[in-house]
């Protein structure tokens, strides 16, 4: 180690936009300059930044790789006049067409083109050298193996880089939660693990993986830096929160969650490192920083001039337009009350005097010269049978028209207002209130929502705004309002007990059995898990959502529509 000195390093915490390979490329340079000029030598960026993650089946396309490679050696001339400056970066890079079984085979043809999950070294305008991800996660979200190879599998070696007379071996993401990979590392010299991530977030995530990586400092006896994305993509969200673990296993340096930031941390002679150490938030402030970064990012990179929601007077859509007007401004959310013959008068005050404190505008459509018209329309079909939910659907159809008329005719997206509760229960309706561009309290369970507005008001008090959320919405029995006096828990258990059900069956995968043991009655088992299978068919037609447990609707939950499994 002759030559040792102190050095500085700079965990670039990027939001690249998917796809968006030139801007991607100018906003790693920009940062990679800011921290040269503060000093650092050596700085990374996080797993796949210069293409945004995850790019799916953009890898199965050869120009894609192709110019994923033009960018990269762009990146590097970017910054050629930085002088003693490495920059680490995320990318994938083609590798010839890799034979595969007929059975595995892409359609088109009997061998597919796969690629490494790479991250390629920058110095003096060119690359140096180039990792590849020997650990690939196939599991929840993640689907790597469809599109990447192993390093370990393309026989390549483990990457270790040198600055300031320290030595640096990189990992990518699930490398750090192996043994071999930082071993390996380590037996090739390396003093420190340098890894980059893209870790999609969920409920205490980060916690999960400081507790992971202080485990691989304390193994392997060395430091290690972590790089992570942030941002929203479709509907997983990155939330940051690079960090720096000493080789004791001590969290020394941490980034703030969901913002773009740059981490400064300085590695001293002695082995001690020192840098910014941000505060882990509370679970309700990470579930609503990752549902403001997900309405934000996924409106903004896809060009939405703004929202547009149902405005009920209840708790979902009051949160809803809460989450989006922290994530938009008030005045790109209009909101619109849509009252039918059953809207109670003060659902029409609390909707009113909740668009009021936020500032965003408010109108009033009734539905019910539409919904007349239809069951006039219909009388003869149904002449004899009774209102049933029929009926009820027709009002939440009307409802779901005119915002997607508005939609269309203004361009702003509709964001739709159920929670998990609902979306596991069926208790929502298809081409109704189902209907819009982006679920954004898809994943929150109904107890959740409770506690985030409860939250979000208090955060509100402590800013000097006020409540934001009227107290009556939080405390008034949920209710659909689609016939006199209804109430939810009509027809549903209470939320307590369903998303206690739902949590164990659907998110943790425990059996019928194990859920009656834990104490709970047989009819709200069977009922629940029976809605739960029945209703598959009505998720597989709804929006994507923002993932904010480690198991949601959409990208890890694959169930069969048809089925006669009922354990």
């Amino acid at each position: 180690m002759s030559g040792l000195s102190s050095l500085r390093l700079a965990l670039l915490q990027i939001n690249p936009v998917l796809g968006d390979l030139s801007g991607n490329r100018r906003r790693i340079a920009q940062a990679a300059r800011r921290v040269y000029a503060l000093g650092a030598r050596v700085a990374v960026a996080p797993e796949l930044a210069l293409c945004g993650y995850p790019p799916e089946d953009l890898l199965l396309r050869p120009a894609f790789l192709a110019a994923c490679d033009e960018a990269l050696a762009a990146c590097a001339a970017d910054l050629a006049d930085l002088v003693d400056f490495q920059l680490v970066v995320g990318h994938p890079k083609a590798l010839d067409a890799v034979a595969v079984p007929a059975g595995d085979a892409h359609p088109r043809s009997g061998s597919m083109q796969r690629c490494l999950n790479a991250a390629s070294v920058l110095s003096a305008g060119r690359v140096q050298a180039t990792y590849a991800k020997r650990e690939l996660p196939n599991y929840q979200v993640f689907d790597e193996k469809r599109y990447f190879v192993s390093g370990r599998e393309a026989g390549l070696a483990p990457v270790v880089i040198e600055a300031g007379g320290r030595r640096l071996g990189l990992l990518i993401c699930e490398d750090a939660w192996f043994d071999e990979p930082a071993r390996a590392a380590r037996d090739m010299g390396a003093e420190a693990l340098l890894v980059l991530n893209a870790s999609p977030f969920h409920l205490n995530k980060q916690t999960e993986r400081e507790a992971r990586m202080t485990e691989r400092t304390r193994d392997v006896g060395l430091p290690l830096f972590y790089a992570h994305l942030t941002g929203g993509q479709d509907e997983v969200v990155f939330d940051g929160a690079s960090f720096a673990v000493d080789a004791q296993g001590h969290v020394a340096a941490r980034a703030p969650m969901f913002a773009e930031t740059e981490l400064l941390i300085d590695w001293a002679l002695d082995g001690r490192l020192a840098g910014a150490v941000a505060d882990v938030p509370t679970l309700e402030a990470q579930a609503w920083g990752a549902l403001v970064c997900g309405v934000r990012d996924y409106i903004g990179k896809n060009g939405f001039p703004g929202a547009l929601i149902g405005l009920s007077g209840g708790i979902d859509s009051a949160l809803v337009l809460a989450i989006a007007v922290d994530a938009l401004g008030a005045d790109k959310v209009r909101c619109v009350m849509m009252p039918s013959p059953y809207t109670a008068e003060i659902s029409w005050i609390d909707a009113r005097d909740m668009a009021q404190r936020l500032g965003v505008r408010y109108d009033e459509r009734s539905i019910v010269p539409m919904f007349e018209a239809f069951k006039a329309t219909l009388a003869d079909d149904f002449a004899g049978r009774m209102e049933d939910a029929t009926e009820e659907n027709i009002q939440a159809r009307v409802r779901g028209t005119l915002l997607m008329a508005l939609s269309n005719k203004f361009g702003a997206i509709v964001l739709t207002t159920g929670n998990k509760s609902e979306m596991a229960t069926g208790y929502c309706t298809l081409y109704g209130d189902m209907a819009g561009g982006f679920a954004v309290i898809k994943d929150v369970a109904k107890t959740l929502v409770y506690r985030l507005a409860a939250w979000r008001n208090a955060q509100g008090v402590l800013a000097g705004e006020g409540e934001v959320i009227p107290e009556r919405i939080i405390t008034r029995p949920p209710s659909a309002e689609l016939r006199p006096d209804q109430c939810d828990q009509d027809s549903l258990p209470p939320y307590e007990v369903l998303d206690a059900i739902l949590a164990r069956y659907m998110e943790e995968d425990q059996s019928l059995e194990e859920i009656l043991a834990a104490g709970f009655l047989h009819a709200d088992v069977e009922r629940v898990t029976r809605l739960i299978k029945f209703n598959e068919y009505k998720r597989r037609q709804s929006p994507v959502g923002i993932r904010i447990t480690h198991r949601a609707f959409g990208r890890d939950w694959r169930y069969p529509i048809t089925s006669k499994f009922r354990a």
